[in-house]
């Protein structure tokens, strides 16, 4: 068997030298410095600065478009009820357009013939339930065979459905003298203030059930609130 022949020094050194993928995996491994690690930090907090004022702004923006539509529901028109332009075109509790025009006469009627709100609301309340606040020129023998107790024919018409002894058929159709002419009889009656609302209309429009205009009562408050508001 030959001797063994010793290794050279190049071989020695190849021996001893890393593999070249091995050195690339250590380097990887190996922790950033001191400085690398600050400069890491750094930056992370710059980027999460970043998201909290972008988030923020967000929330902001959205509120802010939540609150407007909020404040325009808060602050609406004004209502001028000698302008009725001014009056919302959807109405107040469903009553709109022509109605509200007629419920405003009754409202300046009243008031000029010295009749506080709880007036003012009876008659709105008794045009609702006899015309729907519409000034028609037919009644009940026209819509429902209604005769008076005489059994002649009903002659009610316009906004208060008055018959033919109230006046002349051009007093009963235009919408202020028929107010006048309503507010005249119910101011004949010295405990009306103190008399439930529906009850003190029957006394003057004499129909068949006291308490039928009970249930205008709300919606008749609601339209002379808003109709007497401050206009500017």
């Amino acid at each position: 068997m030959s001797p063994r022949r010793a290794a050279s020094p190049a071989k020695r050194r190849r021996a001893t030298t890393k593999p070249r993928s091995k050195r690339k995996s250590t380097a990887r491994r190996r922790k950033p410095g001191t400085r690398r690690q600050a400069a890491i930090r750094l930056r992370r907090r710059k980027i999460l600065q970043r998201v909290l004022v972008s988030t923020t702004a967000v929330l902001v923006l959205g509120g802010l478009l939540a609150l407007i539509p909020l404040g325009l529901a808060r602050d609406p028109a004004p209502i001028c009820i000698d302008e009725p332009q001014t009056f919302p075109e959807a109405g107040i509790e469903g009553w709109s357009g022509e109605q509200l025009e007629n419920a405003a006469t009754i409202v300046r009627t009243a008031a000029r013939l010295g009749f506080p709100r709880e007036g003012q609301i009876l008659g709105v309340m008794t045009a609702m339930g006899e015309s729907s606040l519409r000034n028609i020129d037919y009644g009940d023998w026209e819509t429902s065979g209604f005769t008076n107790p005489d059994g002649s024919r009903t002659t009610s018409i316009g906004l208060f459905q008055q018959q033919d002894w109230w006046g002349s058929a051009e007093q009963r159709m235009d919408p202020a003298t028929a107010t006048t002419l309503f507010f005249d009889r119910l101011g004949r009656l010295p405990d009306w203030q103190s008399m439930q609302p529906s009850h003190a209309i029957h006394r003057v429009q004499i129909n068949m059930d006291r308490d039928y205009y009970s249930r205008f009562q709300a919606d008749a408050t609601a339209v002379v609130d808003a109709l007497s508001g401050h206009c500017e």
